[in-house]
C-alpha cells in the first residue's frame, strides 16, 4: 500500500498558469528522485461550505482557486528518502513560488494508506 503526501492550496486565478509551470518542473523532479505518481488537480466543483469546505480550509479568496495535489511512495522510509533529495535539488531552489501562492495557507501532511480498490 503506498504512501501518500497530500497538498491543498489557493491559488490566485491570475497566476494559474505560472502555477502549472512550477507544477511540471516539481513533478518532474519528485518523479526523476523515486516517486511512483505525482497529480496536481484545478478545483471545478468545491463550493465554499458553510462550516468546513476545501476553500475555507485553505482561506480562498474570491480571485483564488483551490488546488488539491499527491503524490505516491513505496513507504513512509522512502518518501523520507525522496523528499531530502528533492528539497536538495536545484530545479526547485528558487522563491519564485512565493509571487505565484501563499505557502502559510498551504495544506499538507503524509497519509499511510489502507485501502485501494
Amino acid at each position: 500500500m503506498p504512501y501518500v503526501d497530500g497538498f491543498i492550496v489557493a491559488v490566485p486565478k491570475a497566476n494559474l498558469e505560472r502555477y502549472k509551470k512550477i507544477a511540471r518542473v516539481a513533478g518532474d523532479v519528485w518523479k526523476e528522485h523515486g516517486a511512483l505518481t505525482y497529480v496536481e488537480c484545478v478545483g471545478d466543483d468545491v463550493p465554499y461550505g458553510e462550516l468546513t469546505s476545501f476553500p475555507r480550509a485553505v482561506q480562498a479568496k474570491e480571485d483564488e482557486i483551490v488546488i488539491f495535489s499527491w503524490i505516491t511512495y513505496e513507504s513512509r522510509a522512502r518518501r523520507d528518502e525522496i523528499n531530502k533529495k528533492v528539497m536538495a535539488d536545484p530545479r526547485l531552489s528558487g522563491d519564485e513560488w512565493k509571487d505565484v501562492f501563499d505557502g502559510k495557507r498551504m495544506i499538507y501532511g503524509g497519509f499511510e494508506g489502507f485501502l485501494s480498490l
